[in-house]
């Protein structure tokens, strides 16, 4: 109406100097509702792809579209104002709503699903939300399926640091024979250093064989004290830093030298904190050797290397490596290591009578490798990422 009265004001203003009757009439045509449609294969949106919503006439000023919990899916409208195409791909099995506005103030709004995927990958991440975590800890993303795509992959995981760490992601295939995504800080972190990990994977192809993601993760975890421990099998003892001050050397007795019974040596992380747990020789390919219950036991590799509690071995502490592999010590240094170890500790193993190192997968290994080394791991570019 109000739009008809000033029509029929500026008529009657044009009309009015003639002296005479002129007259004059318009046509009003009705402005024609918005319109909008998105991009359908048969009935749904196909998951893994970008969602576009196009306007039928005019000009999209705006495009919100939210998934079921009113999580917003980012997107920019096209330079012609004809298009609105998401920065993100569609997540599979997902239901979306379109609210759009365009120039003329009109508003339009559809829903619509997406296809379910043929199959779902899905992601561990070594690292729980508010850990704190040892110096030498890495970002470590463990996939249940196949990953071909490692570089479209790589793009969407992103660390944020507080003090702009340096690191760089690197692929390498996990023990159990899964791919797997590392971060590593070119040195090791620093204390009180918060981190930040996003893994905005939601929709994202895996590539052959291994499905779409259907969620994105997230973790944030800081780095607690600067504790290192090294090995020496030449000298049979253990010593303990921590922000580079001596704090303690422990007799052991490590891996006996030559052979499957050996230890591993180089650069290793303390992975978990299992402490009394059964160890059986057999599930290692050790046959028969021991199957008893062990206390105060740190994990080293997945082939089963721990530092532990070993009172069976007392009389060998400092004096000879006798062991099937792990390092042992007294009860009262293992109760007190155990108590003041933290997850991501670094733990070097060095002098004669090793295995080598384990493999880069069999734990933590990537800081066996130079920074160069490491950094040709990644599938993106190769280049350090600052966080």
């Amino acid at each position: 109406m109000a739009s008809t009265a000033l029509l029929a004001a500026a008529l009657t203003a044009c009309s009015g100097g003639s002296g005479g009757g002129a007259t004059g009439k318009a046509e009003l045509k009705p402005k024609a509702d918005m319109a909008v449609s998105v991009n359908l294969t048969g009935e749904q949106v196909k998951a893994g792809e970008p969602v576009t919503v196009t306007i039928a006439e005019g000009k999209l000023a705006q495009v919100k579209v939210t998934d079921a919990k009113g999580a917003e899916l980012p997107g920019k409208i096209s330079d012609d104002g004809k298009t609105w195409t998401s920065e993100r791909n569609a997540a599979p099995g997902a239901e979306y709503k379109v609210e759009a506005q365009n120039t003329e103030s009109q508003s339009a709004s559809t829903q619509f699903k997406t296809s379910a995927a043929d199959k779902v990958n899905k992601v561990s991440i070594n690292i729980p939300k508010g850990s704190t975590v040892g110096v030498a800890m890495p970002v470590s993303l463990v996939f249940d399926n196949p990953v071909a795509n490692k570089a479209e992959v790589e793009k969407q995981l992103k660390v944020t640091t507080s003090d702009n760490t340096e690191g760089s992601w690197g692929w390498i295939k996990d023990y159990s024979g899964n791919d797997r995504v590392d971060w590593r800080p070119k040195e090791y972190w620093k204390s009180g250093t918060d981190v930040k990990v996003e893994m905005n994977l939601n929709g994202v192809d895996s590539g052959k064989g291994g499905g779409l993601f259907a969620r994105d993760y997230n973790t944030e975890f800081k780095i607690g004290k600067d504790r290192r421990i090294e090995v020496s099998l030449d000298t049979k003892k253990m010593s303990v830093t921590q922000d580079g001050q001596a704090l303690k050397t422990i007799p052991i007795s490590a891996g006996t030298p030559g052979g499957k019974k050996a230890s591993w040596s180089g650069k290793m992380v303390i992975m978990t904190k299992e402490g009394t747990i059964r160890m059986d020789s057999q599930t290692v390919g050790l046959d028969d050797a021991y199957d008893k219950m062990v206390d105060y036991s740190m994990r080293l590799t997945w082939s089963g290397m721990y530092a532990h509690a070993a009172p069976w071995n007392s009389g060998n502490f400092g004096r000879a490596n006798t062991s099937s592999g792990c390092v042992g010590m007294s009860d009262a240094d293992a109760k007190d290591f155990f108590a003041q170890s933290q997850i991501g500790d670094p733990f070097e193993v060095v002098g004669g009578g090793s295995k080598g190192n384990a493999d880069i997968g069999n734990g933590y290994g990537e800081w066996n490798l130079s920074w160069d080394q490491w950094k040709a791991k990644s599938a993106a570019s190769g280049a350090p990422q600052n966080g």
